[in-house]
């Protein structure tokens, strides 16, 4: 992932996976929700490095990169 918990202020995420792997958290729009959320992670470190450290499913963000290089190939 990028090394950050990423809280979801959406009711609903069409990236379950991120869910799953545990790189997301689905918080909803309640302040409340937001706000103890937010100071869990910043207050419990193991809370926010379990968070931090879990595997992204989305790739490793060098996607287009590859993708570029694979036309570039193509072409030439």
């Amino acid at each position: 992932g990028l090394g950050k918990p990423t809280l979801v202020l959406r009711e609903v995420t069409e990236r379950p996976e991120g869910l799953t792997a545990g790189v997301l958290k689905l918080v909803g729009t309640n302040f409340d929700t937001i706000l103890n959320e937010s100071v869990r992670l910043l207050e419990n470190p193991a809370a926010y490095d379990a968070m931090a450290k879990a595997a992204n499913p989305f790739g490793d963000g060098h996607a287009g990169e590859r993708i570029a290089q694979a036309i570039i190939n193509f072409i030439d």
